[in-house]
């Protein structure tokens, strides 16, 4: 990795001039990929109602703490498969892309249980982001303003 850093540093500054380098091959990237990062691995986990623990069986707590956005070519390109945050859960070391293949098995178990299994599109997986952040800080202004 060091050596690979070093030659691309070495080809491209002269190239590029070292701020031009700076900014669009280290921040520039580096800030896509952290921006895309969060809002992939918060959807399926910040808007979901988690409170104190009611001793619920280990699969009925994850299922009730995380949940799938709908399946497409898209949703399963854009999110790396973790579009089934489900299956990632329960099964962690199991391959990313054979998680469709274990999301009908899961969802005929819940089914069968009476657990729900919760799936979302991914606009509403998004907006859902917003409003649990909107929530939030709705909750510290007023612990701030009445603490």
């Amino acid at each position: 990795v060091v050596s690979f850093n070093i030659r691309v540093c070495l080809m491209y500054i002269p190239l590029m001039g070292f701020n031009n380098f700076m900014c669009f091959c280290v921040y520039l990237p580096r800030y896509v990929e952290s921006t895309w990062f969060i809002w992939v691995s918060q959807m399926n986990h910040i808007p979901m109602d988690i409170d104190y623990d009611k001793n619920k069986d280990w699969v009925s707590t994850q299922l009730h703490a995380t949940c799938n956005v709908k399946q497409s070519l898209f949703n399963d390109w854009f999110t790396g498969h973790l579009n089934f945050q489900i299956e990632h859960h329960l099964f962690p070391t199991m391959p990313r892309h054979n998680y469709w293949k274990a999301a009908p098995l899961v969802k005929a178990l819940c089914d069968k249980h009476g657990v729900q299994y919760k799936s979302k599109t991914l606009l509403t997986a998004f907006v859902d982001i917003l409003h649990s952040l909107k929530d939030s800080g709705e909750h510290w202004l007023e612990a701030y303003l009445h603490g």
